[in-house]
């Protein structure tokens, strides 16, 4: 070995030996002299504190701290002044570990370049009035100039390392408590020239982290497991937490932030972003108040989440709350349902307005771009907002397009039902929010549904090829550009609904929905099923008050109808009618019937009426007048009005009568037999009796060379009581071209007819030479006058025979002959 080596390795044990020695020497001096080494410190500490600070016991760690010295302090203890007022104890540690500058301690300082703390409690406590407890320790003048000399490496602590301490800070005034149990905190520092550096391992359990212990603690029991790389910048006071992963529970964060020590109560900005966390796990995390609200949703797949938290240790209230998550392709469960293929980019901040204060009241949650399919029917929402989380409101602009007939499951089928056609939305909404549910949106925008075909439940009804356009314009529904049709009857509408979304909501059967409907051609037949009873309204298993479908529903079934009709032609059966007008109003299983009027069979027809739905039978109330309508076309277009003998091949002429009559109509359209009560009166004019029966039976012996079978008139007014089968026919004087007749009695449709003719024989022809009118009158009953019966009462056929009770009243029936002999 050459010689140099030798004499280096020399001098290397002599100084190592030194050391040795010196290190023994110095760990044999403190156990000699332990109490003072124990005073020492505690003098040293106690300097700068404005309580008390106690030591139970030291004691040197050999080799612990190498090359400087160790001792270990055991039941180190520091209280305040006000503690005996407040008994919260700011630190109580069972071993206090330190490691000092052994050259230091010879020359008689105390330099501290590592500390260990185990099995301790920190309470770093304030009162309500603003009094903490760290005010024990004394707040020192900064130096004009940092130290350069080695001695001001005793300022410094290069390690430090806690285990099983109990940390709290506990703010009564700004009602904020962090308690955290420390399961282990390992950190190496460096001081370069700007200010510290700190690499620290954290593992700590949660027990609060309360901004506002009225609203509950964010990170409730959870694990807390990760490194930190912290600077602080003497000059700017500001701590930075680098970004780093931190384990929060189950779920990795990354987590960075500032800490600003210039401000008075520090203040701070945590930021936190998970790429991949379940929205249960994520809710969690939050205070109470929060995760109550947000654990009413659910979102099945993991989301991206980022969190911006902004506050102060000192003073009141929350802190700030910037909340992103991005969602794409998943799975959303709302209050209102369970909304698939959701995506979309959310926002929580509880500062919605800058200055009205951090909390519920100031918070908004917003969704952008929000794309989901509702029961299959598929929707967007450009932006989204909810406002108040203490009296939520929503708004936002709904959009959608789908095929119509997935309407079907969402209104049940009560109301309508589509087979086809297509909906196109557009609405902007606002609408409180009643656990999380929509409630009572004000609409603005439209509707428009096309080519679809629609069956009306209570009615049996069924529409194809309809069109309609819905507006929501403030409180009231207009109904635009709408065409309808029903078999061969096609019906264009507007219509509107005035106070619309207030009635629909708090009273729907209220509604008067007002239309203006114009028609080239209506079969009335096709609309038979508005006669019908409406369809059982008992609520389907399940469906509860309130929602969509019950409240469609009694809209549909309690509303009112109030409709103007211009129809150029109208059908029903055998009936034709041109130029159509009438005023409806459909009600609760009533229908009002007001200044119909139309044109048929070359005159006119005006009516007013009601009818009554009561199960398969309805009843119905009619005013009419007819103005010169041809008789013969009339009777037939009315199916001769159920009589058997008297026909529209019958009678020719220009009839007008007025009519009151109640009756009943079944669902089919006919009329309920013996249902017909009222009185009519007509004027028959320039008219003609055309092979009637009854007549040429009694002119085969009586006017054998008379034209029987074209009885010609040119007046007739006659007056009529029905009641039921029967009408009572007042006294008639009927005059003809071929004899004349007063007539007199009852008309049966069915068993019971007893008809009195008084018929003279002489010929009227002429009399039509006698200008006079009372002259004629007097000549129209001369001669040999024929009293003739026509009655069924026998064959249930009419026969006419002699009346040989001529002249006899019935007491009862003073107009109508008897048929006793």
């Amino acid at each position: 070995m050459p010689k140099w080596i030798k004499t280096i390795l020399k001098i290397t044990g002599i100084l190592v030996g030194i050391i040795i020695i010196a290190f023994i020497a110095i760990s044999l001096y403190i156990i000699s002299n332990k109490q003072k080494v124990l005073g020492m410190i505690t003098t040293a500490l106690n300097k700068n504190l404005n309580g008390t600070l106690t030591i139970g016991s030291l004691d040197p760690t050999f080799f612990g701290g190498f090359p400087g010295v160790s001792v270990s302090l055991r039941n180190v203890v520091i209280k305040d002044k006000q503690w005996p007022v407040h008994h919260h104890t700011l630190l109580d540690a069972k071993n206090f570990d330190v490691s000092v500058n052994a050259m230091a301690l010879l020359k008689g300082t105390v330099q501290i370049n590592k500390i260990a703390i185990s099995n301790a409690s920190i309470d770093l406590f304030t009162d309500t009035s603003g009094y903490s407890n760290t005010a024990v320790f004394k707040s020192n003048p900064k130096p004009e100039k940092k130290p350069t000399d080695a001695s001001s490496s005793s300022t410094e602590i290069n390690r430090f390392n806690l285990s099983n301490v109990n940390f709290t800070i506990d703010d009564r005034r700004a009602f904020k408590l962090f308690k955290f149990d420390v399961k282990e905190i390992k950190g190496d520092m460096d001081y370069p020239s700007s200010g510290w550096k700190l690499n620290m391992k954290l593992k700590t359990m949660v027990n609060s982290f309360s901004f506002n212990t009225k609203r509950g603690s964010f990170l409730k029991d959870r694990l807390l497991e990760g490194p930190f790389d912290i600077t602080y910048n003497e000059q700017a006071k500001v701590i930075t937490v680098a970004p780093n992963t931190l384990n929060i529970g189950d779920d990795p964060f990354t987590i960075g932030g500032k800490f600003d020590l210039s401000k008075k109560d520090v203040a701070f900005v945590l930021n936190v972003a998970d790429d991949k966390i379940l929205w249960k796990s994520a809710a969690s995390l939050l205070a109470p108040n929060i995760t109550k609200t947000l654990s009413m949703f659910n979102i099945d797949e993991p989301i991206a989440v980022t969190a911006d938290i902004a506050g102060s240790f000192g003073g009141g209230g929350d802190p700030s709350l910037f909340v992103t998550c991005k969602v794409k392709d998943n799975t959303l469960t709302t209050p209102g349902g369970k909304i698939d293929n959701v995506s979309f980019n959310g926002v929580f901040s509880n500062n919605y307005v800058n200055g009205k204060g951090l909390g519920d009241e100031n918070s908004v949650i917003k969704l952008y771009h929000f794309n989901g399919t509702y029961k299959e029917i598929p929707f967007t929402v450009d932006t989204a907002f909810i406002n108040n989380l203490n009296t939520p409101v929503a708004t936002g602009i709904f959009k959608s397009r789908f095929n119509i007939v997935k309407l079907n499951p969402l209104i049940g089928p009560q109301s309508l039902k589509f087979t086809k056609g297509t909906a196109d939305l557009k609405l902007a909404y606002k609408a409180d929010l009643v656990n999380y549910k929509i409630s009572k949106p004000l609409l603005a925008g439209a509707i428009n549904i096309n080519n679809a075909d629609i069956s009306y439940v209570p009615r049996n009804l069924y529409f194809k090829n309809n069109s309609i356009s819905l507006k929501f314009t403030g409180n009231d529904l207009l109904l635009n550009n709408i065409r309808m049709q029903n078999g061969n009857s096609i019906v264009y509408m507007e219509g509107r609904v005035n106070n619309f979304l207030n009635l629909y909501y708090n009273a729907p059967e209220k509604i008067l929905l007002t239309w203006q409907i114009h028609s080239p051609q209506i079969h009335l037949a096709e609309f038979l099923g508005f006669l019908n009873s409406r369809a059982d309204e008992t609520p389907s298993k399940g469906k509860s008050s309130g929602n969509l479908t019950s409240q469609l529903n009694t809209a549909f079934e309690k509303g009112k109808a109030e409709m103007h009709l211009r129809v150029d032609k109208v059908y029903y059966k055998k009936f034709l009618a041109t130029d159509a007008t009438a005023d409806l109003l459909l009600g609760d299983n009533a229908i009002q019937v007001k200044n119909v009027s139309l044109k048929h069979a070359g005159g006119s027809l005006k009516m007013n009426g009601t009818v009554v739905q009561n199960g398969s039978r309805n009843t119905f109330t009619l005013n009419t007048k007819i103005d010169n309508v041809n008789t013969s076309n009339f009777f037939y277009s009315f199916n001769n009005f159920g009589l058997k003998d008297f026909t529209s091949e019958n009678l020719k002429g220009f009839l007008s009568a007025q009519a009151h009559i109640t009756g009943g109509i079944n669902k089919e359209g006919n009329l309920v037999p013996q249902s017909l009560k009222g009185l009519a009166t007509i004027n028959l004019k320039n008219g003609a009796l055309v092979n009637f029966s009854p007549i040429q039976s009694v002119g085969k012996f009586a006017f054998p060379f008379r034209d029987l079978k074209n009885i010609k008139f040119s007046n007739l007014d006659g007056k009529f009581d029905i009641d039921g089968d029967k009408i009572k026919i007042a006294p008639m004087k009927i005059n003809t071209s071929v004899l004349n007749m007063d007539v007199v009695g009852v008309y049966s449709l069915s068993r019971g007819t007893n008809i009195a003719l008084d018929i003279p024989l002489r010929n009227p022809k002429g009399d039509t030479a006698i200008v006079d009118q009372t002259e004629r009158d007097k000549k129209r009953m001369r001669g040999i006058v024929l009293h003739i019966l026509a009655t069924d009462v026998e064959t249930g056929k009419i026969k006419i025979k002699w009346n040989k009770n001529h002249g006899k009243k019935d007491e009862q029936n003073p107009e109508v002959i008897t048929t006793k002999e």
